[in-house]
């Protein structure tokens, strides 16, 4: 018994170290209330360090990764099972969240008195496609608010390394050392993990707490209800279906640290270099998690899509038009999977998918700060789906590229 505790507390010590942290944060944060921002500047010291490594972390590893793959087929075999997956993941999390919303609408009983939202600017889906994926000057790649052209430059930047042969090969393995000594600066960071992230949380119950009651309460209850669900299920039969029912145990091992950390910090990009290391140690090929991760991180988003149904029936619920019909349905999982790639792996990037559900289905401007409240509050549990979504993609990418015995245990 002591040696199975001993073992427990080995796999699991800094996912429980994480947790204590955080709860003694939330426990702060519900005592002083407001006094609890004091502790701010503690929390961001631990976001703006993992964020500050972001960009160089993304570019290393992908380069890397692409440059010194076997082949370019391998890396077409590798883009193409990826995209299939996080259509289809997203897809069925978006269709879960449909059928809950059936059955539990949740803005039944709600009542909210609309306030203008001020003057908001059309969306327009040529811009945002244009914002999304391309930067004017290469300067702006070096930020975290251009993950996708980043990633894009990368990519293409990684292919034409494949395509010089050795000498790019040569220069890949180079990068490799330095995406290799970046993912270990985040090593370091992450002693600071449960102090950074207990002083995080403390501020936001301190200063949001109250904004978690009210009239929004039924729909938390409904999309907590789901995405929890979902997390441990879903990822569950994904994990299963990806290693033959054989890694398990060793995915559940491993994905807390960053769940836990996505949950805390909102952020899927914050938490790319911890679910980095965890593909790493649940064993995923280098050469695919460090390119379906970083990806990923800005354009899967499963969590996303379970929020946008919820933000759809909700506003459907709100300005007593029925949500019934399959075109209503259909055209809701299209939009709520759209939504969630679009958003950004940032804290407060789900603006741009609410902005695109206002603007798509032709509500009023007062729409807008409806989901916008919603958005808030379920990002944590949304972003801690989304991350650990990344890693799951992974497992199942491996499996349709590696094939069925890939996974050694």
């Amino acid at each position: 018994m002591t040696s199975e505790s001993s073992n427990f507390w080995k796999a699991y010590r800094f996912p429980i170290i994480l947790i204590t942290g955080i709860a003694i944060g939330c426990f702060l944060g519900a005592v002083m209330g407001e006094d609890a921002l004091i502790l701010k500047p503690l929390g961001d010291v631990f976001i703006n360090a993992m964020f500050m490594v972001v960009v160089p972390l993304v570019f290393t590893t992908i380069c890397s990764a692409v440059a010194t793959m076997s082949s370019m087929e391998r890396l077409g075999k590798v883009m193409r099972s990826m995209v299939l997956v996080f259509l289809v993941t997203g897809a069925i999390a978006a269709i879960l969240m449909l059928v809950c919303v059936t059955i539990w609408p949740p803005a039944a009983g709600t009542t909210i008195r609309l306030e203008a939202a001020g003057e908001i600017q059309a969306f327009s889906t040529a811009d945002q496609i244009v914002k999304a994926f391309t930067v004017e000057d290469f300067s702006m790649l070096l930020s975290r608010r251009a993950m996708l052209p980043l990633i894009i430059f990368t990519i293409f930047f990684g292919v034409c390394l494949q395509a010089l042969g050795e000498r790019g090969r040569r220069v890949g393995e180079g990068i490799q050392v330095v995406a290799d000594a970046m993912l270990q600066m985040v090593k370091y960071l992450m002693y600071y993990a449960p102090i950074g992230l207990g002083a995080y949380f403390a501020t936001l119950v301190g200063d949001y707490g109250p904004q978690l009651l009210g009239a929004y309460l039924r729909s938390m209850i409904v999309y907590h209800a789901a995405t929890f669900g979902y997390f441990f299920v879903a990822f569950t039969v994904y994990a299963w279906i990806s290693t033959s029912g054989k890694g398990v145990g060793t995915f559940w091992r491993y994905i807390m640290t960053p769940a836990i950390t996505a949950f805390a910090t909102g952020s899927s990009t914050a938490t790319l270099p911890v679910n980095l290391e965890a593909a790493r140690q649940i064993g995923i090929p280098k050469d695919i998690s460090e390119v379906i991760l970083p990806i990923g991180a800005t354009a899967h988003m499963e969590g996303s899509c379970l929020s946008g149904i919820l933000k759809i029936a909700f506003l459907f619920g709100i300005f007593q038009i029925p949500f019934t019909g399959i075109g209503t349905m259909a055209t809701a999982v299209a939009v709520a999977v759209l939504s969630g790639v679009v958003l950004s792996g940032i804290p407060g990037g789900g603006l741009v998918g609410e902005m695109l559900i206002v603007s798509l289905y032709g509500f009023p401007p007062e729409a807008f700060p409806i989901i916008a409240t919603i958005g808030f509050l379920v990002d944590p549990a949304a972003t801690m789906v989304n991350a650990s979504g990344d890693t799951c993609s992974s497992m199942l990418v491996a499996r349709m590229v590696e094939g069925p015995d890939w996974f050694k245990g």
